[in-house]
C-alpha cells in the first residue's frame, strides 16, 4: 500500500511540476511569447517553429492551442497559421518529453535548491518567478526519479501484474487508457513521461505504452476541444483542426503499432527510449503530412465553425482574455484596455449631454441614458475578472496597478450614474417643461462643460501614462474648476436678482447642474491621488491649521 501511494504521490508531484513551469513562463515572458505567436505566423515554417519554441517554454501544447485560440478568435492571426503554429506546438512536447526522459537525477536537487532560495528571497520580482520555473523543473525530475523507484517493487507483485495484463490485449483500449489519462492530468508531456518510466521499470510492455502514448496525443487534442466547448466558432475552430490531425494521425499509427516496436528497437532497444521516440515519431509524421495541408484543413473547419452573425450585446467586453489570467501582468493590461473603453462610454454620454442641454432632444436624453446599462454590464465584468487574478502573485507594481484600475472603473461608473440621474432631471424639468436656458446661463455650462470633458481627457491620459506632471496639472484644474463652478453659481444668483425670466424658472436644475458637474470632475481627478501619494507631494487634508494645510506640500524631487 505504501509503495502505491509513493507512486501516486510521484504522479501527482510530476503533474505539479508541469504546472509550476507553465504557470512561471507565463508570468515571466507571456507577453513576449504572444508577440513571438503574431510576428511568426506570416509563414507555414515560421509559425510551425514558433510553436515548436513557444511550447518548449510552456512544458504544454494545450496552453499553446489555448493561447492561439484566442488569437484566432480575436481576428489576430488566421486559422490557417494558427494550426501550423498547433503542428509545432505538438512537436515542441515531444522534444521536450525527449530532454526530460534523459537521466537528470544529479540536476534534480541543484534545481531545485537554487529555484527555492531565489524564490524565497525575490518572490515578489521578477528574478523570484524565474526562480519558481527552476523549482518547477527540479520537480519534474525528482518526480520522474520517484516513479522509477516506486515502479521497481510493483514490478514482483501479483496483483500488479495481473491489473496490468489486462492492458495488453487491445490497442484500442488501451489508447482509450491513454486519452482519458492526458485529460485528467491536463498534460499528455506528463502521461508520456510517465509511461516511459513505468515501461522501463517493466510495469508495462513496450506494446501497450506505444498505445498509451499515442492516445495521450488523442487526449490532449481533445482536452482543448472540451476547454473552449463554450467558446464563440472562430475560437473553437484551432482546436477542432488540431484534433483532426490527431485523430487522423492516430487511425493511420493504431494498425502499424506491431510494426513500430520493430522499427523503433531498431533505432534504440531500450524500452524508456522505444517510448519517447514513438511520441517524437508520431509528431512528426503527423506535422510532415498535414502541414501542407493547413490550407485546406482550416477551409473544412471554417465551413464546420461559421462566424456568427455580430451581434454584440452593447456593454460586451472586448479584452477580457480568459486565457491571460494565468499571467497576471497580462490580465492587468486586458482589464486596462476594457477601463478605457468604459470610459470612452462615458465620455459619449457627456458630450451627448451638452446637445441635450441645447436641444431639448428627448429621444436623444432616452438614448444616452440607456448606456448607463453600458457602463454597469462592462464595469461589472471588468471586476469579476480582476477578481479572478491572484492577489498573492503579483509584483508591488502590479498590485498598485490592480487598485488604480478597479478605483477608475468605480469612479467612471460613478460618473455614468450621475450622468443617468441629470438626463432624468432635464427630461422632466426642462424637456418636458418647454424651458430654456438663459443666453448667458446656456454660455457658462458650455464653458463648464468643455473644461469638464478636457478634464476627463486628461484624466485618461494620467491612468494610462502614470504621468506625474499630468496628475499634477489634472489636480490643479480641480481647484480651477471648484472655483468656475463658484463663479458661475453667484452669476446666476445676480442673474435672479436682475429677475432674468429664463433663469428664474431654471433655477433649480441650473444650480444643481452646475453641482453635479463639480462632483463629476472631483470623481475625474481623483484618478491622480495614487501618483501624488506614491510621490509623495499630497497632502491628508486641506483643513487650515492641520498639519499638511496645503494640497501639494513641497518636495524637492519636483521642486
Amino acid at each position: 500500500m505504501q509503495t502505491l501511494l509513493n507512486l501516486i504521490a510521484a504522479i501527482a508531484l510530476l503533474v505539479w511540476g508541469t504546472h509550476i513551469v507553465r504557470t512561471g513562463v507565463l508570468r515571466v515572458a507571456g507577453a513576449n511569447l504572444r508577440q513571438v505567436l503574431r510576428r511568426s505566423v506570416g509563414r507555414r515554417a515560421t509559425a510551425f517553429l514558433a510553436g515548436i519554441g513557444v511550447t518548449g517554454l510552456l512544458q504544454s501544447s494545450t496552453a499553446t492551442a489555448l493561447l492561439t485560440s484566442t488569437f484566432v478568435g480575436q481576428g489576430a492571426i488566421a486559422t490557417a497559421a494558427a494550426l501550423a503554429v498547433m503542428l509545432g506546438a505538438d512537436v515542441g512536447t515531444a522534444l521536450m518529453v525527449q530532454v526530460f526522459s534523459l537521466n537528470l537525477s544529479w540536476l534534480a536537487p541543484l534545481l531545485i535548491a537554487a529555484g527555492v532560495i531565489v524564490y524565497l528571497s525575490k518572490k515578489n520580482e521578477r528574478a523570484g518567478q524565474i526562480g519558481k520555473i527552476v523549482l518547477g523543473l527540479g520537480v519534474m525530475i525528482l518526480a520522474l526519479q520517484m516513479i522509477m523507484q516506486a515502479t521497481a517493487p510493483l514490478t514482483h507483485a501479483t496483483g500488479v501484474k495481473v491489473l496490468f495484463s489486462q492492458l495488453s490485449g487491445d490497442m484500442l483500449f488501451d489508447m482509450l487508457i491513454g486519452a482519458l489519462f492526458a485529460i485528467a492530468c491536463y498534460s499528455s508531456l506528463a502521461v508520456v513521461l510517465l509511461t516511459a518510466a513505468l515501461t522501463a521499470s517493466h510495469v508495462i510492455p513496450v506494446q501497450v505504452a506505444l498505445a498509451i502514448v499515442v492516445g495521450a496525443n488523442l487526449g490532449s487534442g481533445l482536452l482543448v476541444v472540451l476547454t473552449t466547448l463554450k467558446s464563440d466558432p472562430l475560437t473553437r475552430r484551432v482546436p477542432l483542426g488540431n484534433f483532426l490531425f490527431k485523430g487522423v494521425g492516430c487511425l493511420i499509427a493504431l494498425p502499424l503499432l506491431p510494426f513500430a516496436v520493430q522499427w523503433l528497437a531498431a533505432l534504440d532497444p531500450t524500452p524508456q527510449r522505444m517510448v519517447v521516440n514513438m511520441h517524437l515519431a508520431f509528431n512528426l509524421v503527423v506535422a510532415l503530412l498535414f502541414l501542407p495541408l493547413v490550407s485546406k484543413i482550416a477551409r473544412l473547419v471554417e465551413a464546420w465553425m461559421p462566424a456568427e452573425a455580430a451581434k454584440e450585446t452593447p456593454g460586451t467586453p472586448r479584452h477580457l482574455d480568459a486565457t491571460a489570467l494565468a499571467t497576471p501582468a497580462l490580465a492587468i493590461g486586458c482589464a486596462a484596455r476594457e477601463a478605457i473603453r468604459l470610459a470612452d462610454i462615458v465620455q459619449d454620454m457627456l458630450t451627448g449631454l451638452l446637445t441635450v442641454l441645447k436641444t431639448n432632444d428627448f429621444q436623444l436624453a432616452e438614448s444616452l441614458r440607456k448606456r448607463d446599462d453600458e457602463i454597469d454590464r462592462l464595469y461589472t465584468a471588468i471586476k469579476l475578472y480582476l477578481a479572478q487574478v491572484s492577489r498573492e502573485a503579483l509584483e508591488e507594481r502590479e498590485s498598485k496597478r490592480w487598485t488604480d484600475i478597479i478605483q477608475f472603473t468605480i469612479n467612471m461608473e460613478h460618473v455614468g450614474d450621475i450622468i443617468e440621474r441629470v438626463l432624468i432631471d432635464i427630461a422632466e424639468r426642462k424637456i418636458q417643461l418647454g424651458l430654456s436656458f438663459s443666453d448667458a446661463g446656456m454660455q457658462e455650462i458650455e464653458h463648464l462643460h468643455a473644461r469638464l470633458l478636457a478634464n476627463l481627457k486628461l484624466a485618461i491620459a494620467v491612468f494610462l501614462n502614470g504621468d506625474f506632471k499630468s496628475a499634477q496639472q489634472l489636480m490643479a484644474e480641480k481647484v480651477a474648476f471648484r472655483e468656475l463652478e463658484m463663479r458661475y453659481a453667484d452669476s446666476h444668483l445676480q442673474r435672479l436678482s436682475g429677475n432674468t425670466p429664463q433663469s428664474i424658472e431654471t433655477s433649480s436644475l441650473h444650480l444643481d447642474l452646475l453641482a453635479d458637474f463639480k462632483r463629476i470632475n472631483s470623481l475625474f481627478c481623483s484618478i491622480a491621488y495614487p501618483i501624488l501619494e506614491s510621490a509623495g507631494v499630497l497632502s491628508k487634508t486641506r483643513v487650515l491649521g492641520a498639519e499638511q494645510p496645503l494640497l501639494f506640500k513641497h518636495d524637492e524631487r519636483h521642486a
